[in-house]
């Protein structure tokens, strides 16, 4: 399938979210072929240097997306074609990853970007950094390309572990360009940005009109420790409101 036909796949089914509750994507990658993957029911790859797998669940149920990244490559699940209704909406998935960086200093990573193409804005709702000074990750709400610059407002109070499955959220509010993100439904008020207030240069943070969504692993700094990534990412849902975490 083509990102074209994903695209159109998608727009079929965001016309009858209201009617389906609300949900603009739906995946729970139990009902793909097991092994390597380039498009999946409504969604496209985007790798370089990466690969996306359907294998069976770590938990014994059903199967999950295996998201595998060497050195600085990139390996996304992309939903394209998307229209929320006032530019809006939530994200809830199942997350674990493996091991976080402990090299270069300050290494940066992200695991969800939404963009528009009215606009060159990447919104970096969940991604992190590895804090030399701390000697930790932690994770951090970012932005890059728009007119607050490049940035991860990451805090000490959301410290990514790994090798645990966590219940990951986001919203995407524009009505004050907020990101709000919970983990294991615990709101990470640290986190949270907004127009006034985020972590880029003075001006306003504004969101792009949102038309895609990119859910996975890049890592941006060449020659990392450790050198291949390994990322888990199940029952992923985009929705016009918030999905009780599980």
């Amino acid at each position: 399938m083509t990102v074209l036909a994903a695209a159109v796949a998608l727009l079929t089914s965001a016309a009858t979210a209201v009617a389906q509750g609300g949900r603009l994507f739906q995946e729970d990658f139990d009902h793909l072929p097991v092994g390597q993957v380039t498009w999946g029911h409504g969604w496209a790859a985007d790798t370089s240097g990466g690969s996306l797998a359907i294998e069976p669940n770590s938990t014994g149920h059903g199967q999950e997306l295996h998201i595998h990244t060497d050195g600085n490559g990139r390996a996304f699940l992309v939903v394209p074609g998307l229209t929320p209704p006032g530019n809006s909406f939530w994200v809830r998935m199942r997350l674990r990853v493996a091991t976080f960086p402990t090299a270069p200093d300050w290494a940066h990573w992200t695991i969800a970007e939404a963009s528009g193409s009215d606009s060159p804005t990447l919104v970096r709702p969940l991604g992190g950094q590895y804090v030399p000074t701390s000697g930790a990750n932690f994770f951090g709400v970012g932005s890059d390309q728009g007119p607050t610059g490049d940035w991860t407002a990451w805090q000490t109070s959301a410290p990514a572990v790994a090798g645990r499955w966590r219940c990951v959220e986001f919203h995407l509010d524009a009505s004050d360009n907020r990101v709000t993100v919970y983990l294991d439904g615990v709101e990470q008020t640290a986190l949270t940005v907004s127009t006034k207030q985020h972590g880029g240069a003075s001006g306003d943070f504004v969101f792009p009109h949102f038309d895609t969504l990119k859910l996975g692993w890049q890592l941006y700094q060449p020659n990392p420790a450790p050198s291949s990534y390994d990322v888990q990412l199940d029952d992923v849902i985009v929705s016009t409101h918030r999905i009780s975490a599980r």
